[in-house]
């Protein structure tokens, strides 16, 4: 069965996002999925932009998107501003998750850049393919209790 994906990308550090975007798209890549990408300006906006594709996808065709992987970064600062969106940002998309839409979560909330690219870099800890293969996961797991476990 075809597995189609929306990468939401927080474009704020391009950098940053490059790298998670690539290692997202070779798990899918590697798993056959297809896959759109849609980009908003930072973290912030990710869930919203999750939201609102999900609840169009009930409008349209039956599996426009099976699930939804996450992407941006958020670096501390000299406010509270990280604090703020790090955890409203993480609440939405948990939000989404507990509705029962598959989210892989790639959101980097760190410290120092250096950490952040650290986390992304595909070649080092390649957080962008584990928020892809978290995602084609917990679609795995919908369908199995869809079906009924056996």
């Amino acid at each position: 069965m075809a597995i189609n994906i929306l990468i939401v990308e927080a474009r704020f550090y391009e950098e940053l996002a490059d790298d998670l975007v690539r290692g997202a798209i070779s798990v899918l890549k590697e798993a056959g999925a297809t896959f759109d990408r849609l980009d908003v300006p930072g973290v912030f906006e990710v869930p919203a932009a999750v939201h609102m594709a999900a609840s169009t996808a009930e409008d349209l065709p039956v599996g426009v998107y099976d699930g939804f992987i996450a992407l941006g970064c958020v670096i501390r600062g000299e406010t509270d501003h990280y604090d703020q969106i790090c955890r409203e940002a993480s609440r939405a998309l948990m939000d989404v998750s507990i509705a029962g839409i598959p989210v892989g979560f790639g959101i980097l909330t760190c410290g120092t850049y250096d950490q952040a690219k650290e986390r992304a870099d595909v070649d080092r800890k390649n957080k962008g393919a584990e928020a892809a293969r978290a995602c084609l996961r917990m679609i795995e797991v919908r369908r199995i209790l869809n079906q009924g476990l056996q």
